[in-house]
């Protein structure tokens, strides 16, 4: 029988992001890098990375990756899709044969644009017409998974440890300003490729380690406005109640950090009147939005990142800059693999959120 201190029981999952603050180019190798030292916080049932300003040359399109069950379900879909918008560009997403990665479904790229006509008979705004487009895929369409739909950005996950996950990929052949990487142990949900991490809808993107109690309450306020939670993990409901606050409401990032990590009553009325009435708003009106439970998020988005912990700060999660660069992780010595000397390292406060942006890039 083991001893205590022969058993390292990490907390969780493992989470990580890079930003350039200029919006330099950053290689996807180094997320892959991060992600590396932590894989005793993995158990090989999913990784996954999100990289953003990795078309430049298709980047007024939209990317949609998706993962195949059969020839059948690519067929079927691609005459859905066919029906609705322009393909400019399709091609299987470019993998490398590895024994460590198995059982993987057909994956495909494809570079789209709503069809004028139905853009317009739909009545939506462009966004809304993709975002219902994919919902509808993933909900009623058997065999077909699309699991990233922004512009100039993609998701790349599987079923194995980040770093195995990364050399499936070669995701040292992508070039971005802003990658976020993920590496998942499962408590209480299959492992399987759609639900690794990260989870997308259009550009926002999701990694998370903890469990989010208040998952219930989350999910029927989002199927409440149309979402559809399908994927067989908590984690994304969360990407849904960014998209809904963010696109939808018009919340911007810091308002949406005071709705998930909103301040205890309490702590409420000590605060400030300008705070505190901004606070009492967001608590009352959102209140199936609060999430419950441990947990530290980065959500990604087009020119920015949010890092988030839970009120109480119960998962680990660090903050490191070095010029240009922030780097966001779940473990120090992670960061300092990829940059030894770093100008500066703190750990942000249980519900404080981090918002990093690009100028000129973000709406």
């Amino acid at each position: 029988m083991k001893k205590e201190g022969e058993i390292r029981i990490p907390a969780g999952c493992a989470i990580a992001g890079i930003i350039s603050k200029s919006g330099q180019k950053i290689n996807g190798g180094e997320i892959v890098k991060i992600l590396s030292v932590m894989r005793d916080r993995s158990n090989g049932l999913g990784g996954g990375f999100a990289g953003y300003g990795i078309y430049p040359e298709y980047k007024e399109y939209y990317a949609l990756h998706v993962f195949y069950d059969s020839r059948e379900a690519k067929f079927s879909f691609e005459k859905l899709l066919e029906e609705s918008f322009d393909i400019i560009n399709l091609s299987k997403i470019p993998t490398k044969k590895i024994p460590e990665i198995t059982d993987e479904p057909l994956i495909w790229r494809y570079f789209v644009f709503p069809l004028p006509t139905r853009l317009v008979d739909s009545q939506l705004d462009e966004k809304e017409f993709v975002a219902r487009f994919v919902l509808k895929i993933n909900f009623e369409l058997n065999g077909a998974h699309i699991f990233s739909s922004g512009k100039n950005m993609g998701v790349f996950k599987a079923v194995g440890y980040p770093e195995d996950v990364g050399k499936f990929y070669s995701l040292e052949e992508y070039d971005g300003y802003c990658f976020t990487g993920h590496g998942r142990y499962p408590t209480n949900s299959p492992g399987w490729w759609g639900g690794a991490h990260p989870f997308a809808l259009l550009d926002y993107t999701t990694v998370h380690n903890g469990e989010i109690s208040s998952y219930d309450t989350n999910r029927q306020s989002m199927e409440m406005q149309g979402y559809k939670c399908t994927l067989q993990t908590d984690t994304e409901v969360i990407t849904y109640m960014v998209d809904y606050l963010n696109r939808k409401v018009g919340l911007d990032m810091k308002e949406i950090a005071g709705v998930f990590a909103a301040p205890f009553w309490k702590t409420i009325e000590s605060l400030p009147k300008d705070r505190k009435k901004l606070a009492t708003f967001l608590r009352q009106t959102f209140p199936s939005e609060l999430i419950t439970g441990p947990f530290s998020i980065i959500v990604g988005f087009t020119g920015g990142l949010m890092a988030l912990n839970d009120r109480l700060k119960l998962r680990s999660m660090i903050v490191a800059e070095k010029g240009d660069r922030v780097y966001i992780s779940s473990e120090e010595a992670a960061v300092r693999k990829v940059e030894p000397s770093l100008d500066s390292v703190y750990a942000p406060m249980g519900g404080e959120a981090v918002i990093i942006k690009i100028n000129g890039l973000c709406p």
